[in-house]
């Protein structure tokens, strides 16, 4: 089996150390860059499957960094931040991270997230097909199977499940979901995300009211979880 190879960005030699080794020890092959410029010229040599990203780096910061790959690229991202507040999680979230860790951070957590985050790239999905957990959704035909019974959904129904499940463990915001499913003919301001996710969890969570796959990041927005 082919080492999967992890990309990790920041300017401190002694983190870039202990995650090294963490990482090798794994069975991880390992690429180090100590700012955003050498970040980007990593990601376009080396097509690693997984970006560690500092956001405290010099001349360009970790947003700038996640808004460029994203420009180019579905890389996973998982940020490491010495920021707490909600609005600099909601840029991360918004430009397009997977997931974050605060700085300072336990080791075997960091080595769990990463595994937890390609365990999930990993679910078997093509650009026509996914199947995870207890959905199977083709996006030719338009079907959803969920426990492989039936389910019929609108076509915006079937466009947020197939976002959300595309990008497991991704958090999107009401802003990106508007972007995706609508384009330009709703305005911020409207609840209509909300009515819809309501409405798909009426029809694939065991209990809507505990939804257990499609979940509420409180200041965040949404994802899925499998």
């Amino acid at each position: 089996m082919t080492e999967q190879k992890i990309l990790v960005v920041d300017d401190e030699p002694e983190i870039l150390k202990v995650i090294h080794q963490a990482l090798t020890g794994q069975g991880f092959s390992v690429v180090t860059a100590k700012n955003g410029k050498e970040a980007l010229e990593a990601v376009e040599r080396e097509r690693p499957d997984l970006m560690i990203l500092d956001l405290m780096l010099p001349e360009m910061d970790g947003f700038e960094v996640t808004h460029r790959i994203r420009r180019e690229s579905d890389l996973p991202i998982l940020v490491l931040t010495a920021k707490t507040s909600e609005t600099d999680l909601v840029i991360c979230f918004t430009l397009g991270a997977d997931d974050y860790l605060t700085k300072p951070f336990n080791v075997t957590e960091l080595v769990l997230r990463i595994k937890a985050i390609l365990r999930r790239r990993s679910e078997a999905h093509t650009g026509k097909q996914i199947m995870t957990g207890p959905f199977q959704l083709n996006s030719v035909e338009r079907t959803l199977f969920v426990n492989s019974k039936p389910v019929e959904l609108t076509v915006k129904e079937f466009d947020l499940l197939w976002l959300l499940l595309s990008h497991p463990g991704k958090v999107f915001t009401r802003e990106q979901i508007i972007e995706h499913i609508w384009q330009k003919e709703l305005t911020w301001e409207t609840n209509t995300v909300t009515v819809l996710v309501r409405r798909v969890r009426e029809k694939v969570e065991p209990d809507p009211a505990k939804p257990r796959y499609i979940q509420t990041i409180w200041g965040l927005g949404y994802k899925y979880s499998g």
